[in-house]
């Protein structure tokens, strides 16, 4: 700052004709106790003061004594132009100033130097906030009492308060956990401190202030690395990708060899130098034509999917002969350039081995797809299912077989066998599964009335109808399966109309004009001769084949005695749960029970176990309680040769013992032994402990 902008211009000034009467006029109206003197021309030639105007009165001189005759030419002045640290060095309360010529342009007092100090001072203290303010990081600074004496706008910006709020103020009121006031009482600075203030996290440094050696307080800078904290979890992420990226690409068995968009390798897995035998360290950070001018590749895909910019496949021999079927791929950027090539390498004698064994597996799912159609039957959730013999695991087979198909089935067997469940079987392994399954029993409903309970009727077809009609089984039953129970006891009349629903899709209800399209699956069932009927002309041969399309017969139960003991068992525990009791059934009393015809199959084995459960008061199921036609059945006839009288019991004893050692001479397993003597395998296992064999 010079001494021009402080000074006080147009200063008032004496002339060195002016009298001494006239300087104490001006002193005295202007109230000041000096004044500087220049010529007319307005240079400065000396100055005149009170002390002068002293030494008239001391000295009794004129009042008109000229100012000249009295003043102080030789003067202390100040160029205008110099600076006002200048001015400190002089020890005059007035100082004139002057410009080059010497020419009086001001005059310089101490309160002009003290203004001018102070005006320096706050430009000095603006650059210092404005350089602080200017500061990324936070900056605050406590005196020795603690209070705030500094706070900068990026300290406002983290704390989120204004200066003008906290300076002056106790820091630990204000902003608590900056460990700033430790810092001042401990007398030990800290650095690289990270600290969390609300949701920023900054870097904090502590230091001490000192002056003269004495220490005037503490400051702290706070440099916020929230944006750095994000970078940092976003670069531990993208470590992270890459760590992922890097094994997802060394557990691919496919070879995988990677360039960039000039054709210049940038990496290879495990897997390709396995398959080609080419080491990452002969090939990383070349290009593709020096490769292939070395013979090292016959060819580059890379090259050819950089001209195409799409996916090929070559065909290409390696520097070894190894022959190596490659795919290559491009990897585009936002702009559509080609920005990597990722080649699949795969070796061609492999391939070889692979469609050899995919051809094994492809026989081998055709050899276990029963198997798997079987074990589908634990999801049925049918009610009655109980497969132990051969001929009915069969049976079951073909119902699940068949299941696939929309095929009409004719399902033949005695009266109590199992038709229904088969039939249910059938359909519940279906796609028409999730549909209805409609019986009908073609024997248990009149003639007159079956028509319209299978077709249905339109209103006023006939005395009774309903008013508003009544839909049919067949209706009913659409999108799903309809079985048709005792098909044999159908009258001609409706054979012909049940032959057309199966020919043409289609009913029409009793009484009624228009044909109804359906979506039907049928089921026959019957327990007559039909081969007899059709002979004797009670049956059309046309509907027996239409219906016959895929015949099931279910053997008596008297043919798969391997089955009487799980439906035994199966039919017990149903009804003791039930009727809430816990009955067993002794083997002995199976073993009767395997002896037994069965004229009435399965149904009048089931009836039985209910009639024990619910009519006799033993726990087990014991022999003795048997009926009298089924205990006499044990006695059955043999072949067996007789050559001498022996006691019965040992008898009995010795054939069954001959014919389980001749059993398990020919059979593995004592279930396949249960199945070859159609007896129960716990029976089996009892008879081979009780002959030690």
């Amino acid at each position: 700052m010079r001494v021009f902008d402080i000074m006080s211009r147009k200063p008032i000034t004496l002339f060195r004709q002016d009298t001494i009467n006239r300087a104490a006029q001006v002193f005295h109206n202007n109230k000041i106790d000096g004044a500087p003197v220049v010529d007319n021309q307005g240079k400065l030639l000396g100055i005149f003061t009170k002390s002068h105007l002293m030494e008239v009165i001391i000295d009794n001189l004129d009042r008109g004594t000229l100012v000249e005759e009295l003043m102080t030419w030789d003067l202390i002045k100040i160029n205008e132009d110099e600076p006002i640290e200048k001015a400190l060095e002089t020890n005059v309360g007035r100082l004139p100033v002057v410009n080059s010529d010497n020419e009086l342009v001001g005059i310089l007092t101490r309160t002009d130097l003290v203004r001018g100090f102070y005006l320096q001072s706050q430009e000095v203290v603006g650059e210092l906030t404005t350089i602080l303010d200017s500061s990324h990081n936070g900056i605050i600074a406590v005196n020795q009492d603690g209070l705030i004496i500094t706070f900068n706008a990026a300290a406002e910006k983290i704390m989120g308060c204004k200066s003008t709020e906290v300076l002056g103020k106790p820091l630990i009121d204000i902003l608590p956990n900056t460990g700033l006031i430790g810092v001042l009482e401990d007398e030990r600075e800290e650095s690289g401190k990270k600290l969390n203030i609300g949701d920023v996290t900054v870097l904090t440094n502590r230091s001490l202030i000192y002056k003269n050696g004495e220490l005037k307080g503490a400051m702290a800078i706070f440099q916020d690395i929230s944006d750095l904290e994000k970078i940092s979890e976003e670069l531990n992420i993208v470590k992270n990708l890459n760590k992922e990226l890097d094994a997802i690409i060394e557990s691919v068995s496919d070879g995988l060899y990677i360039t960039n968009g000039k054709g210049d390798t940038i990496r290879i897995n495990s897997s390709y130098e396995k398959i080609t035998g080419i080491k990452s360290e002969d090939v990383l950070g070349r290009n593709m034509r020096e490769l292939v001018a070395e013979g090292i590749f016959s060819e580059s895909v890379t090259f050819q999917v950089l001209e195409k910019c799409e996916s090929v496949t070559v065909m290409h021999e390696l520097k070894s002969g190894q022959r190596i079927l490659s795919t290559g791929n491009p990897v585009f950027n936002e702009e559509g350039k080609i920005v990597r090539v990722v080649t699949t390498a795969r070796d061609v004698k492999e391939l070889n081995h692979l469609k050899e064994e995919l051809e094994k597996t492809k026989q081998l799912s055709k050899k276990y797809y029963s198997e798997l159609e079987k074990l589908r039957l634990q999801q049925l959730e049918l009610d009655d299912v109980v497969v132990k013999s051969d001929k009915m695991e069969k049976i079951i087979d073909l119902a699940l077989q068949i299941g696939g198909v929309d095929s009409t089935v004719l399902i033949t067997g005695e009266s109590g066998v199992g038709k229904e469940i088969i039939a249910r079987t059938i359909h519940k392994s279906s796609k028409r599964s999730k549909n209805s399954f409609m019986k009908v029993n073609c024997g248990a409903i009149p003639d007159n009335l079956l028509e319209a309970e299978l077709f249905g009727y339109e209103k006023g077809a006939f005395t009774g109808a309903k008013s508003d009609g009544k839909p049919g089984i067949f209706e009913l039953a659409d999108k799903g399966t309809i079985l048709l129970d005792e098909v044999g006891e159908l009258p001609l009349n409706l054979q012909v109309k049940l032959l057309r629903v199966l020919q043409e899709e289609e009913i029409m209800r009793v009484g009624g004009t228009e044909s109804i399209k359906i979506d039907v699956r049928v089921l026959a069932a019957t327990n007559r001769d039909l081969d007899i009927m059709l002979q004797e002309g009670t049956f059309r041969e046309d509907l027996y084949y239409r219906l016959n399309v895929v015949p099931i017969h279910i053997p008596p139960l008297r043919e798969r005695k391997a089955d009487i003991a799980p439906l035994s068992y199966n039919f017990l525990n149903q009804f003791n749960k039930k009727y809430n009791i816990n009955k067993k059934i002794a083997l002995e009393t199976i073993e009767y029970l395997e002896y037994y015809k069965w004229p009435g199959n399965v149904r009048e084995l089931k009836n039985l176990i209910e009639r024990f459960v619910v009519m006799y008061s033993q726990d087990i199921i014991e022999p003795r309680i048997l009926p009298k036609k089924i205990k006499e059945m044990e006695n059955k006839e043999t072949d067996i040769k007789v050559t001498d009288i022996i006691p019965l019991k040992k008898a009995v004893s010795k054939v069954e013992k001959d014919i389980l050692k001749m059993a398990f001479e020919k059979c593995s397993s004592t279930y396949e032994v249960a199945r070859v003597l159609e007896v129960s395998q716990p029976t089996v296992v009892r008879k081979r402990k009780k002959y030690m064999i």
